[in-house]
């Protein structure tokens, strides 16, 4: 089924080829075709998904949504904007900014890792939704010796400082001693500093945080902090698979 009747400007500026204004600029120029057609009209009517559109002769593919993956770094808000601090879609490139992605759930202004951007509302909201336990793995140095016995303490159950009871995680510990020790968790849920605030319950400090994978998605070890990159057809797909039905368990393993 082809796509809504747009505009030719909307859909070139959508794409990233600048905008509303720039696009005219452009029609008028005559530098654009559809369906082999130079059209100088940019509020002409065309079926994104049907027509044939061209930029000075180079086929233009239409796609209305987005997926990417950034490797979050430190001191930048999860947020699309902020009046006084860096946000997430700040590091964006134009032509993926056009798109109007958000972010999928947050992360803490000082913890690095893994976030997914889309303008995908329905996928967004079903990877955030709590019957379908989309796993997120966090790597944590925390202050202090972290004993075996916080393993079963996770699994049960953290009491956070407001009384609220955390549902199952799973702490693996990685290396500890006295004075720091490195740990991975996995949660199925978001609540507010809820990491920080599991092991303040216990009386340790988080001293740096990363998540490492969400769902079926790992972090592309390849992206340096503030990179990002498109998502794969694979990892799409996969990502959608995930979802398909519900876990039954909270956490896997």
């Amino acid at each position: 089924m082809g796509e809504a009747r747009q505009r030719i400007d909307r859909v070139l500026s959508h794409l990233g080829f600048g905008t509303r204004k720039e696009v005219k600029a452009l029609v008028r120029a005559g530098r654009v075709r559809v369906n082999q057609a130079v059209v100088r009209d940019a509020s002409a009517h065309i079926d994104p998904v049907r027509d044939q559109l061209e930029v000075d002769g180079v086929s233009v593919h239409y796609r209305r949504h987005i997926y990417l993956m950034m490797n979050k770094p430190s001191g930048v808000l999860t947020a699309t904007r902020d009046e006084r601090q860096p946000v997430v879609t700040d590091l964006l490139e134009p032509e993926h900014r056009a798109f109007e992605p958000f972010p999928v759930g947050r992360l803490d202004k000082d913890t690095e890792g893994l976030l997914l951007l889309t303008n995908d509302g329905a996928l967004a909201h079903r990877l955030l939704l709590p019957r379908f336990h989309v796993p997120k793995v966090y790597y944590v140095r925390v202050s202090g010796y972290v004993r075996t016995d916080l393993e079963d303490a996770f699994q049960t159950g953290v009491r956070l400082d407001d009384g609220y009871v955390t549902m199952p995680a799973q702490l693996r510990i990685l290396q500890a001693d006295h004075a720091t020790s490195e740990v991975e968790v996995t949660l199925t849920e978001g609540k507010y500093h809820q990491v920080k605030r599991m092991f303040a319950a216990f009386g340790h400090t988080v001293l740096y945080l990363k998540r490492i994978r969400m769902g079926p998605l790992d972090l592309d070890p390849v992206l340096e902090p503030g990179a990002y990159r498109e998502l794969t057809e694979a990892e799409l797909a996969m990502l959608r698979q995930s979802l398909d039905e519900p876990s039954r368990e909270p956490v896997d393993g």
